[in-house]
């Protein structure tokens, strides 16, 4: 009877499984700007948000735990819409972050600079839009940026290149503009190099390792020697012009000279 009474009250003294705030804190504005049309997510609920981990296995459909927290959150292919929460980034644990090929719409947050142990950020397929934010170079870790089929603006940040880790990316078919760092389209020493494929599909986007842009209209050459021609046989038409006019003035005097001498009295 004695040890079960410790028992019970060894249990009594342990504390209960419970999310960690900044957990449900992001899981919960997450589902509040993402929409879900397909149902997918049936079970996003307050009550889930509250314990979504237990150790290492995990009660929320896209998410994988770690130690009780929320290490990666995968929701690929499945319809949502609406836009990224700036609040995703209270899930300070998270290290795979992929919603790729939905139809997610907005700014991508530059809040997700705070995520400091994020590997792998795939928001490809999507319809975001404005420019690619610098601040998430603060993800020191980051060894994948897949952000290809959207409808991103602006210049790729020279700051990207700056990540040692990056070994994947790709910016393919936006509707960036300007020059690729050089950091990013001509890596040296041991980094790892990106070939064309990750940056093509950018109408405005020029510089190695994409082809030299296809000049568009005339040459500055070709004008000029259009301008040098156009004058040239501007001034020979001219001359011709004035030629003839002084042939012509000639005969005239000539003829007008003949008819003054016909009436001339002889002395």
């Amino acid at each position: 009877m004695g040890l079960l009474i410790l028992w019970l009250l060894t249990c009594a003294a342990l504390p209960l499984a419970s999310s960690d705030p900044n957990d449900e804190a992001c899981l919960t504005h997450l589902s509040q700007t993402l929409r879900d049309p397909l149902k997918n997510l049936r079970n996003w609920t307050r009550s889930t948000f509250a314990n979504p981990c237990n150790g290492f296995t995990s009660y929320l459909p896209g998410a994988t735990c770690n130690n009780g927290r929320i290490y990666k959150l995968s929701f690929t292919n499945l319809s949502l819409q609406g836009s990224i929460s700036p609040f995703l980034s209270n899930c300070t644990n998270l290290q795979s972050l992929d919603l790729s090929s939905n139809s997610i719409s907005g700014p991508i947050p530059q809040d997700l600079q705070y995520l400091v142990n994020l590997a792998v950020l795939n928001l490809s397929a999507n319809r975001l839009q404005g420019e690619i934010p610098p601040q998430i170079t603060f993800c020191a870790y980051l060894n994948v940026i897949d952000l290809h089929d959207n409808l991103l603006t602006g210049q790729i940040p020279q700051q990207l290149g700056l990540l040692a880790r990056l070994s994947a990316f790709d910016v393919s078919y936006n509707k960036l503009s300007g020059p690729i760092p050089a950091s990013l389209g001509n890596r040296s020493g041991t980094l790892p190099k990106f070939n064309a494929t990750s940056f093509e599909g950018n109408k405005d986007l020029y510089g190695y390792p994409l082809p030299p842009m296809k000049s568009k209209g005339l040459s500055v050459l070709a004008i000029v020697g259009i301008g040098l021609g156009s004058g040239l046989a501007s001034l020979v038409l001219s001359f011709s012009g004035v030629c003839i006019w002084l042939r012509i003035t000639e005969e005239k005097m000539a003829a007008e000279e003949g008819k003054v001498s016909q009436l001339m009295p002889d002395y």
